[in-house]
């Protein structure tokens, strides 16, 4: 069926269209200037998303920046000086073709690979390019037919742990069919994330909805978030790294006072007697108040409350991925609502039902070559698994030692691996190291500086695509031509296949891939053009508690999607890995007890990586009017903190750890846990003021402190101090 929009009036110089910036899809009307140019966004409310972020509201200036990449350019001088000169696309693809050839006749397929970022994340990229049989990735096949295994990207970092892992391990769900349903929640618990900076802030948004409604908030957070006071919150203060402590002394009491569901551990879960002696033997509230710092009677408290909630629904994301009990915590908060009855209950943490969802067109997805050559594979098994693809953690032992082979030549799109991981020195040295390197992105990355090829790639105001929002499909119209020469990057990699003789693989153009994505939905391209742009597929009645109802598994019998079909709190998988089955708690490798000697010399825990709503990662530092609210990388460390060192809101303080040093700007406040401080991330770029420039946050963290399941770094509850910057 088409869907009618509201027919709110535009002037002539007006669209309706999606926001450009980042992938989500928010619906925005844009205005032109006399020249045809964006002049001003602004929130569409009638649409699927109605809501636009800072971001998107500055979208001209980041648009029409003069730090765009407007054409193809090659290296002129040396490596990591941004020497370049303009060329052809012709020659630019000729330049890549021949080096990959030569490479892989030298040195086998393996040899070459692709990084993908968090610029890889727009629809038709994650859709088409994914490995096949993989649930949802933005790694890039483009070099499967090629003979390569080695994809790779950001999930690397984010996400997977949380969104794909945790969950399936658990229940056999992901966060692609999962959803917590604040509308009919009564109590709401945010917890490792702040959704007041989320891009976009829709989760706020149905929050502070629901608690209009009536709804309470808790937020279990370090920091006193802006989600505290948008929602009128209570704060619960944890030590960054003991969340997975806390759910585990929340479920000590609901089983120590019968507050779970019988009948589900009885009939619907693995390892409840197991897990029951664990937490019972070692989770008493008491003894979890001295890990955590949250009162034994608050523990107790959120407990009860969760369990007698009529709707207990929980917001979570990736702060909860970066410690080295990552996956581990996940779980162990799954566990946590289950016990307490809240899954999949209104207002409770909900799988979704599959029918509605819109059925876009999964064939053709190529598979991996070769996961036995797949880098990282025998170090991360479970990630591989899930994603298809190598770990990158492991690209530096590779290019640099030849471990177990030499990678020589990489692409990234979209991504910044120097300003993302750990230690950047290590990557530096990686990316000069290779022997062909190639970047595709909007403007100039801190990794460009090493690039033999860059090549300019369009924001989404630039091209045609489209958007899913459960059963509605949408076309993304193009509202402006790309600027310079710059090109669509799913028709780069496109284009890249084809002059490497495989390019009838993939979608050559906008009305290839619309017709494509469409393929098997019930909707042509025709019909989609004359509903106005957007149809909806057929929905269900959303149904609960579908384990009882066969409506979780395949084959249609009751029960979850696990191996033995049941709520695993003792993961077979995990277990068939070599894992822990349980969701068991383990102190972090560098905290103030499992390291009471350097905690002498480094009494803070470190945290980085919050979120704020004047960048996206590492991007947009050359924004005039966003760099006026955020000029510099700040750290947040509390009053008393502050105090005992003589450090003052708005001093330059360093910031250092047992790997480094780096100087950025203080915030003293009350906001945040005392012992603790938060920094931000996504210092080092290339652009921007010289702070920024400067203030790259993972000089602090190494590549050897990381979750054991997913790979994920710790960029959380390691150790510091902060001092304050002497005068010259």
């Amino acid at each position: 069926m088409g869907l009618k929009k509201k027919s709110d009036e535009l002037t002539a110089r007006e669209c309706r269209a999606l926001c450009g910036i980042c992938p989500a899809g928010c619906g925005v009307v844009v205005t032109y200037d006399d020249r045809g140019r964006i002049a001003n966004v602004r929130s569409d409310e009638s649409a699927e998303l109605g809501v636009i972020c800072k971001l998107g509201e500055h979208s001209a200036e980041i648009v029409y920046s003069k730090d765009r990449v407007l054409y193809p350019l090659r290296r002129n001088g040396e490596k990591g000086t941004y020497d370049f000169e303009r060329i052809s696309w012709d020659d630019a693809y000729d330049i890549i073709v021949n080096k990959l050839s030569e490479i892989k006749a030298k040195y086998g397929p393996e040899a070459t690979s692709i990084y993908t970022g968090s610029g890889s994340f727009e629809l038709s990229l994650c859709d088409v390019y994914q490995p096949e049989g993989v649930a949802v990735s933005s790694a890039s096949s483009v070099l499967f037919p090629f003979g390569s295994p080695n994809t790779m990207g950001v999930g690397a970092l984010c996400y997977v742990a949380f969104a794909m892992i945790a969950p399936h391990v658990t229940m056999g769900g992901m966060q692609i069919n999962m959803f917590s349903d604040f509308e009919n929640s009564d109590l709401i618990v945010v917890w490792g994330t702040n959704p007041a900076t989320d891009c976009p802030p829709i989760n706020l948004k149905k929050i502070m909805d629901a608690h209009k409604k009536g709804a309470k908030i808790v937020v279990i957070d370090p920091r006193r978030t802006k989600t505290v006071a948008l929602t009128d919150a209570e704060w619960i203060p944890i030590r960054p790294g003991t969340d997975g402590a806390l759910a585990l002394g929340m479920c000590n009491v609901l089983i120590e006072e019968g507050l779970y569901g019988e009948s589900f551990v009885r009939d619907w879960t693995r390892g409840f007697e197991e897990f029951a002696r664990y937490v019972l033997d070692h989770f008493r509230p008491e003894v979890v108040e001295q890990i955590t710092g949250v009162p034994a009677v608050a523990i107790v408290a959120l407990a009860r409350r969760i369990a007698s909630a009529k709707g207990a629904a929980p917001a979570m994301y990736s702060g909860l991925e970066y410690n080295g009990n990552g996956v581990q915590a996940i779980r162990a908060i799954f566990v946590l609502w289950a016990l307490a009855g809240q899954l999949d209950v209104p207002g409770g943490r909900c799988f979704t039902m599959r029918q509605n969802h819109f059925p876009l067109n999964r064939s053709g997805h190529i598979a991996n070559p070769d996961m036995r050559k797949a880098l990282g594979r025998d170090k991360f098994p479970i990630y591989s698994a899930y994603r298809g693809e190598s770990h990158a953690i492991v690209l530096p032992d590779s290019v640099l030692k030849g471990k177990p082979y030499k990678i020589r030549s990489l692409i990234i799109l979209g991504g910044s691996i120097i300003t993302s991981w750990p230690q950047p020195a290590i990557w530096r040295k990686t990316l000069n190291a290779l022997d062909f390197f190639v970047c595709i992105d909007r403007h100039l990355t801190a990794d460009a500086a090493y690039a033999d090829i860059v090549l300019p790639a369009t924001t989404m105001y630039e091209i045609e695509s489209y958007m899913t929002y459960g059963s509605i499909f949408r076309i993304r119209e193009r509202v402006i031509e790309p600027i310079g020469e710059a090109r669509n990057d799913s028709f780069i990699l496109a284009e890249l296949a084809d002059r490497l003789g495989y390019g009838h693989l993939y979608p050559q153009n906008e009305e290839e891939l619309l017709r494509h994505v469409l393929k098997g939905s019930g909707f042509t391209l025709d019909d989609v053009h004359k509903a106005g742009g957007t149809v909806q597929s057929q929905t269900v009645k959303m149904q609960y508690k579908k384990w009882e109802k066969g409506l979780l598994r395949p084959d249609g019998k009751p029960g979850f999607d696990t191996p033995s079909g049941k709520f695993e709190i003792a993961s077979t998988i995990l277990e068939e890995h070599g894992y822990d089955p349980l969701p068991v708690y383990t102190e972090s490798q560098e905290s103030p007890l499992s390291q009471p000697e350097m905690a002498k010399k480094f009494p803070l825990v470190f945290n980085s990586g919050a979120r704020v709503t004047t960048d996206f990662h590492a991007q947009h530092h050359g924004i005039a009017s966003l760099l006026k609210e955020r000029p510099e990388p700040t750290v947040t460390i509390n009053v008393s903190d502050a105090r005992a060192r003589g450090i003052k809101n708005g001093d330059l303080v360093h910031i250092k750890t047992s790997r480094g040093q780096i100087t950025l700007r203080a915030i003293v406040t009350d906001s945040i846990v005392k012992g603790a401080v938060e920094a931000n991330m996504g210092g080092g770029c290339h652009v921007g003021p010289k702070a920024w420039q400067e203030g790259n946050i993972n000089e602090l963290t190494d590549l050897q402190q990381y979750d054991p399941i997913s790979g994920f770094p710790v960029y959380k509850a390691l150790l510091c101090d902060v001092h304050k910057k002497r005068k010259k």
